[in-house]
């Protein structure tokens, strides 16, 4: 028999459990789940059992969260083909789709609580907390988002991501029963950082220019080994709970970015999370090359 921990990944066919596979069929017996069974590329993803977990008939998947240790919670159902935030789809008009995502995340922590798994990790996202970038942060009002802070977005996909961490908390904090344990991880840009795509991508939502949105990027960072190593952590640190005696932690996922403007405390503190990776030294040449400026003060980490 294994001594590997069985872990459970929603969303296995996409983007982030793409970066940890390969380590992690080695070091974790794992269950693969998502809505379709091939990846980016459109090759299949070996292992992958098509579920639709947005079904709250939950007879059709709960036997796939038996006897798991822990499960990593990826699956997202996008507002539209366009991206991750459903580019031709107007802000205003995604509600409904982000409904079913809150609604899956539900399905998720009842599945994993009745099969009596122990933890959950959760790919939430920093926009579960945008409005105080956007507002603040890129109007040098602040300077760092921290993990404790009041969520608040400026968009539906951030509210749904707010609304799967506080969701959470009734199951962590053993309303219901036992505790179950939640970790959500608020990802970052777990992307390499284009110079040349992210200067030519001005964020039109909020003003921004293409030099600001290049800077928002070397500022959110998360190199593909520094998330694995946090969800690694996420999965294996013995004792996530916090003071008052509950299991439910959120922390930021990204690199060591020097020009970082969200907080890595409680990934340090309590996972233990030990980035490698500083996005001002990883693409050192390309930002001198674009943003170099006479005053010696420079542009800011991420306005103008």
């Amino acid at each position: 028999m294994s001594d590997k921990l069985k872990v459970l990944i929603t969303g296995a066919s996409g983007y982030i459990a793409s970066q940890m596979l390969k380590e992690y069929r080695d070091r974790y017996d794992l269950t693969l789940i998502d809505a379709i069974d091939t990846g980016r590329d459109g090759n299949r993803v070996d292992g992958v059992q098509i579920v639709d977990l947005i079904d709250t008939e939950r007879s059709g998947y709960e036997q796939y969260f038996t006897r798991q240790d822990a499960v990593i919670h990826l699956a997202y159902k996008r507002s539209s083909p366009g991206g991750v935030y459903g580019t031709d789809v107007p802000h205003i008009d995604r509600f409904a789709t982000e409904h079913e995502n809150v609604q899956m995340a539900n399905n998720v922590y009842r599945a994993a609580y009745d099969a009596g798994v122990k933890r959950v990790v959760v790919a939430s996202s920093n926009h579960a907390a945008d409005w105080y970038e956007h507002a603040l942060i890129h109007n040098r009002k602040k300077e760092m988002v921290f993990e404790d802070e009041v969520p608040l977005s400026d968009n539906f996909y951030g509210w749904a991501k707010a609304a799967y961490e506080l969701l959470a908390y009734p199951y962590a904090c053993g309303a219901f029963g036992r505790k179950l344990e939640i970790v959500q991880v608020r990802i970052g840009n777990p992307r390499e950082t284009d110079a040349d795509e992210l200067l030519a991508h001005a964020d039109e939502l909020h003003g921004g220019t293409g030099q600001s949105t290049y800077k928002r990027g070397l500022g959110a960072h998360f190199s593909e080994r520094d998330l694995r190593q946090l969800f690694i952590k996420a999965i294996e640190t013995p004792d996530i709970e916090n003071e008052h005696g509950v299991p439910w932690l959120i922390v930021y996922g990204i690199s060591a970015n020097t020009r970082a403007f969200w907080s890595l405390e409680n990934a340090r503190r309590v996972l233990g999370y030990d980035p490698q990776d500083d996005s001002e030294l990883k693409f050192t040449d390309r930002i001198i090359q674009h943003l170099t400026v006479d005053d010696p003060a420079g542009p800011g980490k991420v306005g103008d």
